[in-house]
């Protein structure tokens, strides 16, 4: 629910700050005032693409910023635009993407516009309508289908590379086995190189090498210089002390750790020594294979380990050229039977959604029948696409009649505004009750309607308002009269500037406003007491 907004340097606002409330919120104002620039500024806070139009005329940036609580979780989302372009988005003081943003949006509200309209023409959204309205047992269905589907195509794909492949690779056959002869005979192994080049400068500095390990075991362990030896007697001097104080036990401690250690490393000085000959023999062997191995280098560009996978490839490609018939029949039925299980995991998808289809037709007729639409007729359409998809291959689309004796057609013929707005509020109705989301915004809604079928979207409005918070924007008197909570936007300017302000309206400025919205200028008896029959009408 959204229970707060703030409003700065937003066009034609400077500082607005609006609490909403449970139940129906409605906004009306003159034309003009700037009723759709509030609903623009939630958008924006909701995730909404930024302009830079956006900023008042004169200031660096508008800033706009929305409280909210989702499933017990409070939420203060702030969005920032610069005159500049700068765009930034925060959730409670932490900037995140808009991306992050709109996620968490989603689940806060639906704002139903005008491009509301365009959606529901589209016979795309017909098939999201379906499953989402019995999201529990489609979803899981729609998921295995998925999952089929993915490995149907990988499958396909790589027959469909294996046949264009062969012949290419049949022609480049005897080439490949010659490249691959040479890499098999050369014996590669991983990091080979490297360990050749150490040992090669090992080789060719042995005789400095053995000089000064000689030298240094000498020092460390010699008959000479016993410095090991001189270390031992010190650290059982030290020890004969060691009781006496903490300091010359820890002193003790620290010296046999050193002395162990370095008579350690002696006897490695001492192998590394005994094993230090000078081989003539072994010089020229590691040269002759690090000269073969720079070969194999130069000639396919590359290093050892990409020459080694290169060689993988190849042996793969051959055995392809080999076994392709094989290889070809083995793809071949997995691909069927992919296929096979494809499309029975699509039929039965398929079953779900047509089951939940005449639930929904059902519901939505009652809908349109409260929404003065008696003699309405609604029908979903299902339609089997030559193509499998990773959404089955179900073709939905909605027909309607709204008139008696007329035919079923798509919603995209249906030419009236107003009946488009009662259409799309049915849909709001059902769907908000199955999508949980718990504030929904309309502006528009009571485009090309007026007397008794505004009375009725009223009516409605009131009862979805029931389980969701509405914020809705209206001009008209009869809608205007359910809210349980007003507000009235008004517009005022000086020399300089023009500053919108959005009153939360008592009970008896509610009627005012009702008043004026029947009868203009001009608010005599006559439209006070007809406001307040409306306002009676409504409870």
């Amino acid at each position: 629910m959204i229970s707060h907004i703030s409003i700065r340097d937003f066009a034609i606002i400077e500082n607005v700050e609006i609490d909403f409330h449970e139940g129906l919120n409605i906004i009306t104002g003159e034309t003009g005032a700037g009723k759709s620039i509030v609903i623009e500024a939630v958008s924006l806070a909701l995730g909404s693409r930024a302009d830079t139009a956006f900023v008042r005329s004169g200031k660096e940036k508008a800033i706009v910023q929305l409280a909210g609580t989702h499933k017990g979780e409070e939420y203060v989302i702030t969005r920032e635009v610069s005159a500049a372009g700068k765009n930034l988005c925060k959730i409670n003081g932490e900037i995140v993407t808009l991306g992050h943003l709109n996620l968490l949006c989603k689940k806060l509200a639906d704002i139903h516009g005008q491009y509301d309209h365009q959606s529901l023409l589209n016979p795309d959204y017909h098939i999201k309508l379906v499953d989402m309205y019995r999201k529990d047992t489609i979803g899981p269905a729609k998921q295995k289908v998925a999952s089929l589907y993915s490995q149907y195509r990988d499958i396909s794909n790589k027959l469909k590379q294996l046949l264009a492949d062969a012949a290419e690779n049949q022609r480049k056959r005897d080439f490949m086995a010659f490249e691959l002869e040479e890499i098999h005979k050369a014996g590669l192994a991983p990091g080979e190189d490297e360990a050749l080049e150490e040992e090669i400068s090992v080789l060719q500095n042995s005789e400095k090498i053995y000089e000064n390990l000689a030298g240094a075991y000498e020092l460390a362990n010699g008959e000479e210089f016993p410095a090991l030896g001189s270390m031992k007697k010190a650290l059982d001097m030290i020890g004969e002390i060691g009781e006496y104080s903490k300091e010359l036990t820890d002193i003790h401690q620290q010296m046999s750790e050193s002395y162990y250690i370095m008579e350690e490393l002696c006897s490695q000085i001492r192998e590394c020594r005994d094993r230090t000959v000078f081989s003539p023999e072994d010089l020229d062997r590691c040269i002759s294979r690090m000269e073969t191995l720079n070969s194999l280098k130069r000639k396919h560009n590359a290093s050892l380990e990409e020459i080694i996978a290169y060689g993988e490839e190849l042996e793969e490609k051959l055995t392809q050229v080999e076994n392709i018939d094989s290889l070809k029949t083995e793809l071949t039925e997995l691909k069927e039977k992919c296929e096979a299980d494809l499309k029975a995991a699509c039929q039965e998808l398929s079953a779900l959604r047509k089951e939940a289809a005449a639930e929904l037709e059902e519901k939505i007729l009652a809908e349109l029948g409260e929404l003065n639409f008696k003699d309405a007729q609604l029908s979903i359409e299902f339609q089997e696409s030559t193509e499998f998809t990773d959404n089955g291959t179900d073709v939905v689309e909605f027909m309607i009649s709204t008139n008696k004796g007329e035919k079923l057609k798509p919603l995209s013929k249906i030419a009236s505004g107003g009946e488009m707005s009662r259409i799309m509020l049915a849909f709001k109705k059902i769907v908000g009750d199955y999508d949980e989301i718990p504030t929904m915004i309309f502006d528009e809604i009571d485009a090309g309607i007026s007397g008794i079928t505004a009375s009725i979207v009223g009516k409605k409005l009131q009862q979805i308002a029931e389980n969701h918070q509405i914020i809705c924007i209206t001009h008209l008197p009869q809608i205007a009269a359910y809210g349980a909570h007003n507000y009235k936007i008004d517009k005022e300017s000086d020399d300089s500037s023009t500053y919108t302000t959005v009153i939360h309206l008592r009970p008896d400025e509610k009627v005012q406003e009702i008043a004026r919205l029947l009868g203009g200028i001009n608010i005599t008896d006559i439209t006070l007491q007809s406001a307040k029959e409306l306002i009676e009408a409504s409870k």
